[in-house]
C-alpha cells in the first residue's frame, strides 16, 4: 500500500505529509545496478536522479582524513590501514552507481538500532571513519579478535588502558615484547611487591653501569665508584636461589569453516 501527499487515517484524522510505503506481509527493495538512499533534500525534482555530490564529498573528506592518519601512522612505524581499497571503493564503484552497490546518505545524521542483534559484516574491507569522535562502549565484554596484526595509532595526546577493578594482562606467547618510550617510565605498586622474573638472564643498565643477574651468579660492573649505604650488612657465605615462575603458551590454530548455503543466488 502506497499513500502520497497528505495523509489521514480512516477518521480522516492527518497523519502527515509525504509518502508511506507499507505492508503486513514480508518487503524487498531490488536494484540491479545499484540503490542509492538519501536525505538530501532536491528541490521541485530538480537535477539528476542519482545527484550524489553531498554523500560522495562527504565519503572523500572522510577518505583524505584517513589519508592522513595513515601517512602519520606510517612515519611512526604504526600498521596502516588499507587506505588505497577505501578510495577505489568511491571512485570505482559508487560514484554514479557504477556497481551493484547500495549508497545511504544523510546530511544530519543516521541511526540503526535493533531490538535484538544487529549485525554488519564484509567478504573483504569494513571501513569505519569519524571526523571527530568515534566511540565503541558494551555493557558486558568487547572483544577484538584478529588473525593477523592489530595496529593502534595516536597522533597527539596518547592512550589511556584502564582496569577499575579487574586485571589488566598483556602476553607476547611466541615472540618478544618491547616497551619504549623517549623519556621517563615508571613501573609502580601502591600495595604490593613487583617481580620481575627470567629463566635466563636479567640485566639492569643505568648510564653504563650494570648489573647482571643468571643462574651463573651476580654481575656487577661500573667504570665509576659504588657505594652502599646500609645499616647493617651480612654475607652468609651459603648460596641460595629463589625459583622463577614461568608460563606454558599453547600454540593455537586457526581453522575456517564454509558456512552452509541455502538456496539459490540468482544473478
Amino acid at each position: 500500500q502506497l499513500n502520497m501527499g497528505h495523509l489521514v487515517n480512516g477518521q480522516r484524522e492527518k497523519r502527515g505529509a509525504g509518502f508511506v510505503l507499507r505492508t503486513d506481509e514480508h518487503g524487498a527493495v531490488r536494484a540491479a545496478k545499484g540503490l542509492f538512499l538519501t536525505a538530501d533534500a532536491q528541490s521541485k525534482a530538480q537535477g539528476p536522479v542519482l545527484e550524489m555530490a553531498p554523500a560522495i564529498n562527504q565519503i572523500n573528506q572522510a577518505n583524505s582524513q584517513m589519508q592522513a592518519l595513515n601517512s602519520a601512522a606510517e612515519a611512526a612505524g604504526a600498521l596502516v590501514c588499507d587506505i588505497n581499497t577505501q578510495i577505489s571503493l568511491v571512485t570505482d564503484k559508487i560514484k554514479d552507481l557504477r556497481s551493484a552497490v547500495l549508497l545511504g546518505s544523510a546530511p544530519q545524521g543516521v541511526a540503526l538500532t535493533s531490538g535484538e542483534h544487529l549485525q554488519l559484516s564484509s567478504t573483504r574491507n569494513t571501513m569505519v571513519n569519524a571526523g571527530q569522535h568515534l566511540d565503541i562502549g558494551a555493557m558486558k565484554n568487547l572483544s577484538v579478535t584478529v588473525e593477523k596484526a592489530l595496529g593502534m595509532f595516536v597522533y597527539k595526546e596518547g592512550g589511556k588502558l584502564v582496569a577499575n577493578q579487574g586485571d589488566i594482562e598483556i602476553q607476547a606467547q611466541h615472540n618478544t615484547m618491547v616497551l619504549m618510550a623517549k623519556q621517563q617510565v615508571a613501573i609502580t605498586s601502591s600495595e604490593d611487591g613487583i617481580s620481575i622474573s627470567t629463566p635466563e638472564t636479567l640485566t639492569l643498565n643505568g648510564g653504563g653501569s650494570y648489573m647482571k643477574l643468571s643462574k651463573n651468579g651476580i654481575e656487577h660492573g661500573s667504570e665509576g665508584m659504588m657505594v652502599m649505604k646500609v645499616a647493617n650488612y651480612l654475607v652468609t657465605r651459603t648460596g641460595a636461589s629463589l625459583k622463577g615462575v614461568t608460563e606454558a603458551f599453547r600454540k593455537t590454530t586457526l581453522e575456517l569453516v564454509p558456512p552452509q548455503r541455502r538456496g539459490r543466488i540468482s544473478r
